[in-house]
């Protein structure tokens, strides 16, 4: 069959032109569709406060190629325990952390570096086809970015020091792409349109009648979807929520903004951090993307950020190394002290965003007590891809549903996913289960619960 076959839409037939129509102030409007099989071939409200005005954040830091694990586990457990080399570079937040290991992915290590991080960020297995992969859920990140990311201006916010393509999905083959240039990111969200609590700012009389186009249109959205297979229907949902996230923008662009005291117009960031003598401004460019994120979350522009500072499998060329990430934890002998290295210098990334985080006062705290920032990687040795004793640390006690300055060790290779779990409740998202098959659970890590 194809595309011409009359499909028809509220009288009309529906082709590879089709547009979604209506009326709206007497006038027509009209919304594009993604391309269709038919035409080829034929949420919950958001709510989790600390009281008050105050919201409740979550944030993952991401870092590619694992660690040493005799270099990174504490010694000591509970409350009483000693940060380990790899670990070092967070003693100033030490109080403010807590690290969990000892946990597994449970949904299998069939694929290097993949199958490891598709089951700790979405709790299922991977899906491969033709050579690629795909998650088969939504990551963690836009899991809780749905919930409590729909009352502000960005749902979510991705962000790579290093130039990722980063690991954020909406879905099977809806991959969230992270901006690369700290300048982008500035314009982006502190450009034109950006007010500060209390500034009266000039709203663009527009944007009323451009963020009511999807309403205009949903008779024939409704009408459409009824008549389209299942994955036609699936990308149709896909293409409108990009419609309806850019309509909630535009609506929020008219709100005052949230009164929020740490709110405050942050630095501009170089426009360029050029590699020097060969090697990437890793620090830098993480350091200008994280001063940014931290203002985002205390304007509140977003509440939910994946930060990637580098990808699976990435061969990046940090400093003092003599050869690529990814090369030297298969190719350095020994206990390999230029992989164990990089971890540190990792760690002091994270340890920087952890400090800015802690650094802002917010209500009677900081900013930091009313987040959790999740920090991992897709395997812990990179040596073996080994999916075992995962690198885990939760940064921020999420409005005190969290226990801080703490380490809990697993010695039964629990699952990783009740990690993940603990992680949604303290959003104050009261999901039942994470993953799927293998990687599901239903109750949490209840010994990092406050």
């Amino acid at each position: 069959m194809s595309w011409r076959t009359r499909f028809h839409l509220q009288g009309r037939p529906v082709g590879r032109r089709t547009l979604l129509r209506g009326l709206l102030g007497g006038a027509v409007v009209t919304v594009g569709l993604p391309p269709l099989e038919a035409f080829l071939d034929l949420t919950r409200a958001a709510g989790a406060t600390c009281g008050g005005v105050i919201p409740r954040r979550f944030g993952l830091f991401f870092w590619g190629n694992g660690n040493r694990p005799e270099q990174w586990l504490p010694v000591g457990e509970g409350e009483t325990w000693e940060l380990s080399e790899e670990l070092a570079p967070l003693a100033g937040v030490k109080d403010k952390i807590t690290i969990v290991s000892g946990m597994s992915v449970k949904t299998g290590n069939f694929t290097p570096h993949t199958s490891g991080v598709a089951g700790l960020l979405t709790g299922a297995a991977e899906i491969l086809s033709g050579g690629s992969m795909t998650f088969a859920r939504a990551s963690i990140d836009q899991h809780i970015a749905g919930i409590i990311g729909t009352d502000t201006i960005y749902s979510s916010l991705q962000t790579t020091a290093s130039g990722a393509t980063g690991l954020s999905h909406n879905g099977p083959n809806s991959r969230n792409p992270p901006e690369s240039s700290p300048y982008a990111l500035f314009e982006r969200v502190f450009g034109a349109g950006f007010r500060l609590p209390g500034e009266e700012g000039v709203v663009d009389p527009s944007l009323g009648l451009r963020r009511s186009v999807l309403d205009a249109v949903m008779t024939d959205v409704a009408t459409l979807k009824a008549r389209v297979g299942r994955a036609d229907a699936l990308r149709l949902e896909q293409h409108l929520d990009g419609v309806r996230e850019l309509e909630q923008r535009l609506a929020r662009l008219q709100e005052d903004p949230a009164d929020l005291e740490a709110c405050a117009l942050p630095d501009e960031p170089l426009p360029d951090y050029p590699d020097l003598d060969g090697r990437p401004q890793l620090s830098a460019r993480s350091r200008a993307m994280c001063d940014l994120l931290a203002m985002t979350l205390a304007c509140d522009q977003t509440r939910v950020f994946g930060h990637w500072f580098s990808d699976p499998v990435s061969d990046l060329l940090y400093d003092g190394a003599t050869a690529g990430h990814h090369s030297l934890t298969h190719n350095e002998g020994g206990d390999q002290p230029e992989v164990n290295d990089i971890a540190v210098q990792v760690m002091e990334e994270f340890a920087y965003l952890v400090e800015k985080l802690a650094s802002i006062p917010e209500a009677e705290g900081t900013l930091l007590d009313n987040c959790v920032v999740l920090a991992t990687s897709e395997v812990s040795e990179g040596r073996t891809h080994s999916v075992n004793d995962m690198p885990i640390v939760l940064a921020g006690g999420a409005c005190g549903a969290l226990r801080t300055g703490y380490h809990y060790r697993s010695y039964t290779q629990e699952n990783v996913s009740k990690v993940m779990l603990t992680v949604v409740r303290a959003m104050d998202i009261p999901d039942a289960t994470y993953g799927e098959g293998d990687g599901e659970v239903s109750d949490g890590l209840s010994e990092i619960e406050a």
